[in-house]
């Protein structure tokens, strides 16, 4: 998804004049020839993604589309003071694009990983998430967001589904359970996990790769009973904004995602996901257990 995102902003620099790259060393090398050519519009601050953030509300003032790059954690957790000031706060726009995800970067450490971000997100007004699940959904979001000014976070992982779906801010039933079954709600790359933890299982799966806002109305239209929701961040995340589209309609709910609990060790992204019971195994427990609570 990284080579992606550099592939499509590098052609959009070229395409329309409104675009920015605003970076903060991360990824430099891979936008330098993009900087030669456009050295007022491809702006690397060096390690100061406070500053970074600063620089893309005063670009968007000016007309321009800024496009804002680096690890989710310093993109959105080191910057978030700037983030809800000089963007939020001055209601202007821009693109904010992270790599890492909760612990893609799981060999670097806590300082790597962000499963928060979407949270924090969360606590600031008219942000548009997208949680992509495949390289291929990247293009129509990003070429999408240099069509508006709209505050808009890409959250990009190496981990990802075996297939892409559309970019679109719709839910997408995947596979389709008998009429009032189960619903499971997988958020970006959690699609293929969700699909092998509920293989055997009759239930509706349904898929987004964009978390914010929340389609409530496909959501409403899907679920009768139960609904699962298994997110690639801080679980729960999304758990305010499901209440509430069905606050009138009776139901029971599963939140899945990163644990709250910190894992004071290294390991590989796969680890991370055994850790916090995302992977298939794990979900298929919480899920099982889940519905035969409800039965």
């Amino acid at each position: 998804m990284r080579e992606t995102f550099v592939a499509t902003t590098t052609a959009l620099l070229e395409e329309d004049p409104r675009t920015a790259v605003v970076l903060a060393d991360i990824s430099g090398d891979a936008f330098a020839p993009a900087q030669r050519r456009h050295p007022d519009r491809v702006i690397n601050v060096g390690i100061r993604e406070q500053l970074m953030a600063g620089v893309a509300g005063g670009l968007a003032l000016t007309g321009l589309r800024p496009y804002v790059h680096s690890y989710a954690p310093f993109v959105i957790d080191r910057a978030y003071e700037q983030i809800k000031l000089d963007l939020g706060h001055q209601d202007v726009g821009a693109v904010l694009v992270s790599i890492g995800a909760s612990y893609d970067a799981s060999s670097e450490g806590y300082t790597h990983q962000s499963p928060g971000d979407v949270a924090l997100l969360d606590t600031l007004e008219g942000w548009t998430v997208h949680v992509p699940g495949h390289p291929n959904e990247v293009p129509a979001l990003l070429r999408a967001a240099a069509r508006n000014d709209d505050r808009i976070y890409v959250r990009l992982s190496s981990q990802q589904n075996s297939r892409a779906y559309a970019a679109t801010d719709k839910l997408q039933v995947v596979r389709q359970g008998w009429a009032g079954a189960p619903v499971v709600l997988a958020v970006g790359p959690m699609l293929d996990p969700v699909l092998a933890a509920t293989a055997d299982l009759d239930v509706t799966v349904a898929y987004t790769l964009t978390p914010r806002p929340l389609d409530t109305r496909g959501l409403r239209e899907l679920v009768s009973r139960e609904v699962v929701v298994v997110e690639p961040y801080l679980a729960g995340t999304s758990s305010r904004l499901v209440a509430a589209a069905l606050s009138d309609v009776p139901h029971r709910g599963l939140h899945l995602g990163v644990g709250r609990a910190e894992q004071r060790r290294y390991g590989t992204p796969a680890d991370h996901a055994r850790w916090h019971g995302l992977d298939a195994t794990g979900l298929r427990a919480s899920i099982s257990a889940f519905l035969r609570a409800g039965s």
